[in-house]
């Protein structure tokens, strides 16, 4: 394609090439911060057992890292570990998949049905303001001490960010576009699918990167409240009974790794799915 010209009859100056070899600055500020994240987390970790080593920290409280590691591998590489591992894992995902679906569904519901918005709407609203915590006894008598009680604790609390991200998203349209889209004499339906639902698209992947954390926040706390015979949050539980609190630091360290690949994993679907986004 031809460079525009200018009224002088020259070309206009457009972006330098880049030279062979050579990086966009956009990268190297990207890795610029990823090595300073990096060399962050390293100095915090030295300055941490650097201090535990020397006692100026009491290291009964505050293990050494190098301590919490050794935990974190007899942990893992334990014949126990596993069960509890994926019963949680099984928890989590079974609680978010419920909740994301009740809120996705809610929230279109609410966006779309003025009748159901107006019934509906106050007694979401109130359920939400409730502490969840308190309904842990009534989930125990409904569900058991099984998994259940602690999928639905996790639905509970993971289903309002999808649902309230799904309401303002579908509710967000341009006019023009509506009015375009009304002058072509297209059906509600047709409305909906191509043009409020891909528009509310980045928002509702907001509120499933949100719920995926409050989902792990549910099953692992229901597991430590109510009384589990399995699970990561009865692993703490034990931990804290004999306190051994490298071994309870490396579960949470655990708890931490699940939750930055499960965000990782949603920030891709996210990418690719809503791919039109400007970054």
């Amino acid at each position: 394609m031809a460079h525009p010209v200018s009224h002088a009859g020259r070309r206009e100056a457009g972006p330098a090439p880049l030279a062979a070899g050579a990086k966009p600055a956009g990268g190297r500020a990207r890795h610029t911060h990823v090595y300073l994240a990096i060399g962050l987390g390293v100095g915090f970790l030295l300055l941490w057992e650097f201090l535990s080593q020397r006692a100026i920290i009491e290291p009964v409280l505050f293990p050494p890292p190098t301590k919490i590691a050794a935990g974190w591998w007899m942990l893992v590489t334990s014949d126990f570990f596993a069960k509890h591992f994926w019963i949680t894992m099984m928890e989590i995902a079974l609680g978010f998949l419920l909740g994301a679906g009740i809120g996705l569904l809610l929230g279109i519901l609410l966006a779309t049905v003025p009748a159901v918005r107006l019934t509906l709407y106050p007694y979401i609203i109130a359920f939400q303001a409730l502490p969840k915590v308190v309904l842990a006894p009534l989930f125990i008598i409904w569900f058991g001490f099984g998994p259940a009680s602690k999928i639905a604790t996790a639905l509970a609390i993971c289903f309002f960010p999808v649902m309230i991200n799904t309401v303002v998203g579908l509710q967000l349209v341009e006019e023009n576009a509506l009015k375009l889209m009304r002058s072509l004499r297209a059906s509600r339906w047709q409305v909906f699918a191509k043009l409020r639902f891909p528009n509310a698209l980045p928002h509702i992947f907001a509120g499933l990167k949100t719920s995926l954390t409050f989902a792990m926040i549910g099953a692992i706390v229901a597991e430590f409240l109510i009384a589990a015979d399995n699970g990561l949050g009865r692993l703490v539980q034990i931990y804290q009974l004999q306190i051994q609190v490298h071994l309870m630091i490396a579960v949470v360290v655990i708890v931490s790794v699940l939750g930055i690949l499960g965000v990782t994993l949603m920030d891709m679907l996210d990418r690719r799915i809503v791919f039109w986004r400007e970054r």
